[in-house]
C-alpha cells in the first residue's frame, strides 16, 4: 500500500503577504522635494510653433522692436518674415527682411555691428516682437547708438503724477 504525503504547509506568497502600514515618525527621514535638473528642465516649444504664434501682417512681416538688454534702450526696429524670425530664434544673431533690397540681412555682418539675442517676446496681439539684444556698436546705420535720437518731434508732456 502507498502512502500518501502529507499536505504541505501553506506558504504566505505576494497575494498573501500583508504590507505593513508606512510608519511616521522621528526615526523615518523625510521625502526631499523633487529638484529641477536636466532632466526634468521642460522642452521649449519647436521653432515651428512659436513662429506660427505670430500674426504676420498681409505683407508677410512682423514688426520687430530692437532693445538693448541691460540698459532697456530702444535701438531700432526691423522687419521679418518667417524665415528671418526662424533664423533669429535659432542662431543667436539677429537677421531681418529688407523691404528694399527684397533679402535677408544678418545685423552687423558688413558693419561689425552685430546684435546678439538676448532674448525675444511676442507681444499681447501677436503683432509685434521685443528682442532684447546685446548691441556692439551704433545700432543705426547713420551711426548713431539708436534710430530714435535724431529727430524729437517735442511733443506736449502729460501731467506729472
Amino acid at each position: 500500500m502507498t502512502e500518501t504525503p502529507p499536505d504541505p504547509e501553506p506558504v504566505e506568497g505576494p497575494e498573501t503577504t500583508p504590507v505593513p502600514e508606512p510608519v511616521e515618525g522621528p526615526e523615518t527621514p523625510p521625502v526631499p522635494e523633487p529638484v529641477e535638473g536636466p532632466e526634468t528642465t521642460p522642452v521649449p516649444e519647436p521653432v515651428e510653433g512659436r513662429i506660427a504664434r505670430v500674426a504676420f501682417n498681409s505683407d508677410g512681416l512682423v514688426a520687430a522692436i530692437i532693445q538693448q538688454w541691460d540698459t532697456h534702450e530702444v535701438l531700432m526696429l526691423g522687419w521679418m518674415d518667417a524665415e528671418a524670425l526662424r533664423r533669429t530664434l535659432t542662431e543667436g544673431r539677429v537677421t531681418f527682411w529688407s523691404r528694399s533690397r527684397q533679402e535677408y540681412w544678418r545685423k552687423g555682418d558688413t558693419s561689425g555691428h552685430i546684435q546678439l539675442v538676448r532674448g525675444a517676446r511676442l507681444d499681447c496681439d501677436g503683432d509685434a516682437i521685443l528682442l532684447t539684444v546685446e548691441q556692439v556698436g551704433p545700432a543705426c546705420h547713420t551711426g548713431t547708438r539708436t534710430c530714435f535720437d535724431a529727430d524729437d518731434l517735442e511733443p506736449v508732456r502729460g501731467p506729472e503724477l
